[in-house]
């Protein structure tokens, strides 16, 4: 275990991405305790639900995702044991708390998984050419989808490792379909179709930064929200029925708006290869909506007819989450203003509009 004086234990390099700035005290705290100049016992002292006084507030989401990402592939120059530090482990505890308060809160309760399921199935009419992938394929700019793919890389580079938490949670015919899906996800022993290199390889043709979490910093909350979520619930086994409702969220609803993301990249003259991504998921997602539905929601329910109430709760909070950062961008955008903290780098934007037409 680390120790818990002020010096850090003994780090070699790791292959994780920097420490992003601070947005608040707790943040601060946080990344000072991981480059080893303030000891464990300073994070007693934090109110962590003082951070910002809001429980979506850039301070409390960039210092749980980092706390987060101890669990996955940690920080360039953190060694790997402060993943189980308890003065850690306690302040994600509460920071928890206080985020899953305020979900709870504004999430309607139930538990009627088979309406939840068919509301998915149907995009809603008030909804209609007003999201972000429809904005995208009506009149959405290049630079736009640039930042769009900004704020997918947190998840996508990612890709399927949060839902993987909860496989040792669950049994029989449910774990075999969800590790059918996974399979698929993590390229079904082909490493160049593992979903998270696709993605890779989309952001390297779009000449952004394809190296995992290398958009930490310019990430707003909503789009940190959105993964800490996933994280929380995959972390957590009483939760393992939420990070299934949000499973399902996903796999049901991914496939009218990867088909969309396509043609807009069509309409705005990008390259094949720059489609490969969502192309898939169009295909993959339709396969992977009845496996969720079929096989790992039917036998769940059957052998756990109690999580169904969790079920809800991770569909309606994903989706809460979802058009919390939807609206970011489409406000930013109609403002025409980036909707990222750190706007995308615009320099490699020239070489594709000398490349290709319209690009």
């Amino acid at each position: 275990m680390p120790t818990r004086d002020a010096s850090a234990p003994p780090c070699r390099a790791e292959a994780g991405p920097v420490l992003p700035p601070p947005r608040g005290p707790v943040s601060a705290a946080v990344l000072d305790v991981l480059r080893g100049v303030l000891d464990t016992r300073a994070l007693e002292l934090l109110d962590p639900f003082d951070a910002e006084g809001d429980p979506y507030g850039e301070d409390l989401q960039l210092s749980l995702y980092c706390l987060y990402e101890l669990h996955y592939r940690g920080f360039a120059e953190v060694h790997p044991r402060w993943e189980w530090d308890p003065g850690l482990l306690g302040l994600r505890a509460a920071l928890e708390q206080s985020f899953a308060d305020a979900l709870r809160a504004e999430v309607a309760a139930g538990d009627d998984v088979d309406a939840e399921l068919a509301g998915l199935l149907t995009e809603p009419a008030d909804q209609d050419g007003r999201g972000v992938s429809h904005h995208l394929l009506r009149d959405g700019q290049l630079w736009q989808l640039r930042e769009y793919l900004v704020h997918r890389s947190l998840y996508h580079l990612k890709e399927a490792d949060p839902q993987a938490w909860v496989i040792p949670r669950l049994s029989g015919a449910v774990k075999a379909a969800l590790v059918t899906i996974e399979h698929d996800e993590y390229g079904a022993g082909d490493p160049g179709r593992v979903h998270s290199e696709i993605f890779a390889r989309m952001l390297r043709t779009f000449r952004l930064d394809h190296t995992y979490g290398a958009y930490l910093a310019a990430a707003p909350a909503k789009t940190l929200a959105e993964v800490n979520f996933m994280s929380m619930c995959g972390l957590h086994r009483e939760l393992r029925g939420a990070l299934i409702g949000q499973f399902a969220a996903v796999e049901l609803t991914s496939s009218p708006g990867s088909g969309r993301l396509v043609r807009a990249m069509r309409r705005l003259g990008c390259p094949p290869e720059a489609l490969e991504f969502y192309a898939e998921h169009v295909e993959a997602d339709a396969v992977h909506e009845q496996l969720v539905r079929r096989g790992v929601l039917t036998p769940l329910l059957s052998a756990e007819p109690e999580l169904a109430a969790d079920v809800v709760f991770g569909i309606r909070a994903s989706g809460l989450l979802a058009a919390r950062l939807e609206r970011h961008l489409l406000r930013r955008w109609a403002a025409g203003e980036s909707s990222l903290l750190r706007p995308a780098e615009s320099r490699p934007a020239l070489k594709f509009e000398r490349r290709f037409e319209n690009f």
